[in-house]
């Protein structure tokens, strides 16, 4: 049997855009000879729909759409997910569906059994799980068809009670289908990949996944599509962060060099990529072509309008230098080395006429008191309003330049430097921006090597830096990851080794600046546990504090 994988970036709610890629992709293998084609996850809707899965409309389009593609499947058969109805008197209204086409008809739905409800996953508040078993008979073959977390349970995942290749098995299937919207994170690939060979090894049975690729505002999927053998081993994986095709013969596979991806030795390069496509899907999705940033001559800036000129073209980010009274003279020059590096708009516009402006309208008020963060505060505010202005006379998206380091620990003025639509960097600790940095200097300097080396630095007072407020990022960096992608206690960090002193600061900086993290845009996601859908704390909470 050839079986085409269709790995496309779908559109959320765009079901005529979803429905023109299917249609493409069916013609395509159909003249290829392909026998089936499998599409992802919800590709009709695209995903996560979210609560548009509550309005009866969007449902109904999504089965007119699939309506319309069904008689382009004569001659070839494919499997499409969208979201269908429980026509049951109780239950959830919905069930995650993977729809089997043939011979321009829908021949068969098949539901998802196991809903993910952890992280950034909130799939049983709209979807009632399968309780019934069928595998797919086609051209004299049984296909087990499930979807994503349905093959998450091979090892009996604790989460769960049922495991759904295990219902199918007892009808002897002889190919595994799973569709997929596996979100990324620089960990999962790997991760993905032993959970798919696993199931492969234990049942015996070839394997064909096919996932999302592309952005759906903070969340990333990275594609990488796959094919195991009844071994477990891996013959196929397509491409990643872009859209691919390819046919496989499922009876071929044995004897089948492998044709996998080796392009990314580390992570960091799997998050460079990931961070320039989830900027370019944002605004390509959203209508929009051109960003602005303010540009400090600080690293993280720097790491952010590089990733925005891969993302969008140089030309498309325009770039203010806001220079204070406490800006030092190589910060403004870093600045403009990187801008003409890159062949980007830059202008400077100082934020010293409307900081003196400020302060005389305060002055009466605030006689006779030190200066504090208040006026460090003010002119981070300043620079927010000159960006927002001209965000709103130009039409440009404001791109967020903090990191995830001071996004936990709030070092960041609200309506300040925190302003934005996108936060680029946000689930990036400063740690890894150094890394960014120097992975886009691999071939040659485009960040000046001053950026990357000067200690790190608001430049909101005399002589100001990071390490005056902060511990070393390095230090900094491990006690957060333990704290938010490990979920360990104050106790446990302890143990490991670190000042108990250091460690209680640092974790009530995190929880007492819950309120400004409510308050960001939203963050693209790389990491396993990003602040926003997939971190939910309370604002007013006792804990640690």
């Amino acid at each position: 049997m050839r079986i085409a994988l269709a790995q496309l970036n779908y559109h959320i709610g765009n079901f005529s855009a979803n429905k023109e890629k299917i249609i493409r992709s069916i013609q395509e293998a159909r003249h290829k000879q392909a026998d089936l084609i499998v599409f992802a996850e919800l590709a009709v809707s695209g995903y996560p729909p979210r609560d548009f899965l509550e309005f009866r409309d969007f449902i109904q389009q999504c089965h007119q759409a699939l309506a319309e593609i069904a008689p382009e499947c004569t001659g070839i058969a494919a499997i499409i997910g969208l979201p269908t109805y429980n026509e049951a008197p109780k239950g959830k209204p919905l069930f995650n569906t993977a729809a089997f086409i043939a011979d321009g008809e829908i021949k068969q739905f098949i539901h998802k059994t196991l809903l993910p409800n952890y992280d950034i996953f909130d799939e049983y508040r709209y979807f009632e799980p399968n309780t019934s078993f069928e595998v797919v008979h086609y051209k004299g073959k049984r296909l087990a068809v499930t979807i994503c977390e349905d093959l998450w349970n091979v090892q009996d995942n604790p989460l769960y009670v049922a495991n759904p290749m295990d219902e199918l098995m007892r009808q002897n299937p002889d190919l595994m289908i799973n569709i997929a919207a596996s979100p990324f994170n620089y960990r999962q690939r790997e991760v993905r990949k032993d959970v798919l060979r696993r199931n492969a090894m234990n049942y015996h049975l070839p394997l064909v996944y096919v996932n999302h690729v592309g952005a759906q505002t903070e969340l990333l999927f990275d594609g990488g599509s796959l094919v195991f053998d009844s071994q477990g081993i891996l013959k196929h994986e397509l491409n990643y962060f872009e859209e691919d095709f390819r046919i496989v013969d499922i009876g071929e596979l044995a004897e089948m060099s492998p044709n996998i991806q080796d392009s990314y030795s580390d992570e960091i390069a799997l998050i460079h990529d990931a961070l320039v496509m989830g900027i370019r899907n944002y605004f390509g999705k959203l209508g929009f072509e051109k960003a602005i940033l303010g540009l400090s001559g600080g690293i993280d800036s720097a790491v952010t309008a590089v990733l925005a000129a891969r993302a969008l073209g140089a030309e498309n980010v325009y770039n203010l230098l806001l220079p204070s009274r406490y800006s030092s003279d190589h910060s403004l020059g870093d600045a403009e080395k990187l801008a003409l590096n890159l062949g980007m708009p830059y202008h400077v516009v100082s934020i010293e006429e409307g900081f003196n402006a400020v302060e005389h309208s305060l002055a009466p008020y605030f006689k006779g008191m030190p200066f504090n963060v208040t006026e460090e505060n003010i002119q981070a505010r300043l620079r927010g309003v000159l960006l927002m202005a001209f965000s709103n006379k130009f039409g440009y998206i404001l791109l967020n330049t903090s990191n995830k380091s001071e996004a936990a620990v709030g070092y960041g003025t609200l309506y300040g430097d925190m302003n934005g639509g996108l936060s680029v960097i946000g689930d990036v600790y400063k740690t890894k921006v150094f890394e960014l940095a120097r992975y886009i200097n691999k071939n040659g300097e485009i960040i000046p090597e001053n950026t990357i080396v000067k200690p790190p630095s608001a430049e909101l007072r005399p002589d100001q830096k990071d390490s005056d407020s902060l511990p070393d990022y390095a230090v900094l960096d491990e006690i957060l990851y333990l704290y938010i992608e490990e979920r360990k206690g104050p106790k446990e960090i302890v143990a490991l080794g670190f000042d108990s002193q250091l460690v209680a600061r640092i974790l009530k900086l995190v929880n007492t600046n819950e309120y400004k993290r409510y308050q960001t845009p939203p963050i693209l996601r790389v990491t396993p546990k990003a602040f926003g859908m997939g971190r939910r704390m309370p604002i007013v909470a006792k804990y640690l504090s």
